[in-house]
C-alpha cells in the first residue's frame, strides 16, 4: 500500500485516519500488559525468587539492584540488535535479488520479509538469552552471572569489529547486482547504438533515393518511421526505468548499511556504562561492603563521572544516549532495591517502639525479600521500557521516511500480535526465563507500531490529524490495557521521545 499522502485530505478525515492508525498501535500495546503482569507474578513467586533472596547477602541491595538492571537492559539491546541485524540481512538479500533484472516492483515484499525476520529475530534471541540467564542463576548464583555479564562485555567490542568486517564481506558477495546492472547497461547501450545505426541508413537510403529521383514510399515510409519513433521512445523509457531502479537499489542498500552499522556500534559500546557500575557496586558486595553508605556514594560518583565523559563528547552518537539512559535506569533500579529494605527497616523500628519485637533473623529475611521483589519488578518494567522505545527507534523512522503508515503501523501490530499467540502456544516449553525474553520480543513489534503511530501524529498538515491520532493511541492503549494508567502513561512518553529519536 502506498504511503498515506499527507495533507491531501480535509481535518476531519485526518482526524478519523489518525484516531483509527493510533487506536491500532494504542491496542497492540496494551495488549502486552496483561502477559508481562503474568509473567512477573510467576517470576516474583516464592521458587523463582528464592535464588535471588540467597544473593542479596552476597552482593547487598545495591549490588543485586545494578546487577539485575544491566542484566535485564543487556537482553533488551541484544534481542533488539539480534532482529535489527537479521531483518538487515533479509533486506539486503531481497534488494540483491531484485537486482536480477532492470525493471521495477513494489517493495511490500522486503518490508515485509524484514519486519517478520526482525520480529523472529528478536523474539528467538529474547528467549535464548531468558533461558541462559535463567539457568546461571539457578547454578551460579548472581555472581555467575556477574562474570558472565563481565565477560560478554568485554567481548563485544572485538566483537564488533569482527562483524563490521563479515558485514563488508557480505556486500562484497552481493556484487552480483552490479554486475547484472552492468550487463543491462550495455546491452541498452548495444540496443540504442543499433537503432541508431539502423534509423541513419534508412535516413541514408531515403536521401538517395530522392536524388536519383525516386519516390519515398508514401503511407509505408510514415509507418517506418512511426515504429522507430516507438522504438526510441520504448528504449528511453527502459534506460530510465533500469537507472531509476539502480539508484533506488544503491539507497536502499547503503540505508541498510548504515542501520546496521549504527545499531552494532549501539551494542557494543552502550552496555559498557551500566556494566561497569555494576561490576564495581557488585563487587564491592561480594568482598563484604554490600550494605555499607560507601557503595551509594560510589556508585553515585561513578554514575556522574561516567555520564559526564559521555556527555561532554563533541562526537555524540546514538549509543552514548542510550549507554547513559541505561546507566541511569541501573542507578534508579539499585535505589528501589535499597529503598525497599530500608522500608522494612524503618516498619520494624515502629514496631519495636510499640512494644512488638522482631529477631533480627526476621527482619533481615524480610529486607532481602523484599529487596529481591522490588529489584526483579524494576528491572522487568525498565527492560519493557527500553524495549518499546527501541522498537519507536524503528517505527519512527521508517514512517518518516515514507516507509507507508498503514503498512508500518497495522503490520508491527499483526505480528506483535501473531508473537503473542505463539508465545501463549510454547510458554510451557521456553520457561519462565525463556517466557520473559520472548515477551521482550513482543513488546519490541509493539514499540515499531506505536512509534510508527507516534511520528504520524506529528506528520498531519491539521492539529486535529494530530489530536486524533493521539487519542487514539490513549484510548487503544488503556482501554486493551485494562486501564492501566500509570504503566500506560508512562510507556507512551517514552515510546513518543524514542520515535523521534534518529539513530541513523
Amino acid at each position: 500500500m502506498a504511503p498515506t499522502k499527507l495533507g491531501a485530505w480535509s481535518p476531519l478525515t485526518e482526524a478519523a485516519v489518525g484516531f483509527a492508525l493510533g487506536a491500532v498501535g494504542g491496542s497492540i500495546l496494551g495488549a502486552t500488559e496483561d502477559p508481562v503482569d503474568k509473567i512477573l507474578s510467576v517470576m516474583t513467586s516464592a521458587g523463582p525468587l528464592k535464588p535471588v533472596m540467597e544473593e542479596v547477602r552476597t552482593v547487598g541491595a545495591l549490588g543485586l539492584g545494578t546487577l539485575l538492571g544491566a542484566t535485564a537492559l543487556t537482553t533488551v539491546m541484544t534481542s533488539v540488535v539480534a532482529g535489527v541485524i537479521l531483518a538487515a540481512v533479509v533486506a539486503s538479500v531481497f534488494v540483491a535479488m531484485r537486482s536480477c533484472g532492470a525493471s521495477h516492483t513494489d517493495s511490500a515484499g522486503m518490508w515485509a520479509s524484514a519486519a517478520l525476520a526482525g520480529a523472529f529475530g528478536t523474539t528467538l534471541s529474547g528467549a535464548t538469552l531468558g533461558i541462559t540467564i535463567e539457568w546461571i542463576v539457578r547454578a551460579y548464583g548472581m555472581v555467575g552471572l556477574l562474570w558472565v555479564l563481565s565477560i560478554f562485555t568485554m567481548l563485544k567490542p572485538p566483537l564488533h569489529f569482527v562483524f563490521k568486517f563479515l558485514w563488508k564481506q557480505g556486500e562484497a558477495c552481493c556484487t552480483l547486482g552490479s554486475t547484472v546492472w552492468d550487463r543491462d547497461r550495455k546491452q541498452m547501450e548495444v540496443t540504442e547504438l543499433q537503432h541508431r545505426q539502423r534509423a541513419a541508413r534508412q535516413i541514408e537510403q531515403t536521401i538517395l533515393t530522392l536524388e536519383k529521383g525516386g519516390s519515398t514510399g508514401g503511407m509505408e515510409n510514415k509507418t517506418t518511421w512511426a515504429n522507430e519513433r516507438r522504438q526510441r521512445e520504448e528504449i528511453e523509457r527502459r534506460k530510465i526505468e533500469s537507472e531509476e531502479a539502480e539508484m533506488e537499489q544503491r539507497t536502499i542498500q547503503d540505508w541498510i548499511t548504515t542501520v546496521v552499522i549504527k545499531y552494532v556500534d549501539f551494542l557494543a559500546f552502550s552496555g559498557i556504562p551500566m556494566t561497569v557500575v555494576a561490576i564495581v557496586t557488585s563487587g564491592l558486595g561480594v568482598f563484604g561492603y554490600g550494605g555499607h553508605q560507601s557503595v551509594f556514594i560510589v556508585l553515585l560518583a561513578l554514575v556522574v563521572v561516567i555520564a559526564y565523559l559521555l556527555m561532554k563528547s563533541s562526537d555524540f552518537k546514538f549509543w552514548m544516549l542510550i549507554g547513559c539512559m541505561a546507566m541511569l535506569a541501573t542507578f534508579v533500579i539499585a535505589l528501589l532495591t535499597l529503598h525497599a529494605g530500608q522500608v522494612v527497616v524503618t516498619a520494624a523500628m515502629k514496631m519495636q517502639a510499640a512494644g512488638q519485637s522482631q529477631s533480627t533473623e526476621n527482619i533481615s529475611a524480610r529486607m532481602n525479600y523484599q529487596s529481591s521483589l522490588e529489584a526483579l519488578n524494576a528491572a522487568v518494567f525498565v527492560a519493557k521500557l527500553f524495549e518499546l522505545g527501541l522498537g519507536a527507534t524503528v517505527g519512527g523512522p521508517l514512517v518518516r521516511r515514507a516507509a507507508g503508515e498503514v503498512k508500518v503501523i497495522a503490520g508491527a501490530a499483526s505480528v506483535a500480535g501473531g508473537l503473542l499467540v505463539g508465545l501463549e502456544v510454547l510458554g510451557p516449553v521456553l520457561g519462565e526465563g525463556g517466557k520473559a525474553g520472548a515477551m521482550l520480543g513482543v513488546v519490541g513489534a509493539a514499540g515499531v507500531s506505536v512509534g510508527a503511530a507516534a511520528a504520524l501524529a506529528g506528520r498531519w498538515s491539521s492539529w486535529l490529524g494530530t489530536l486524533g491520532t493521539i487519542a487514539g493511541l490513549v484510548i487503544g492503549a488503556l482501554g486493551v490495557g485494562k486501564w492501566h494508567i500509570v504503566n500506560i502513561g508512562l510507556q507512551l512518553p517514552v515510546a513518543y521521545i524514542f520515535s523521534m529519536t534518529n539513530p541513523f
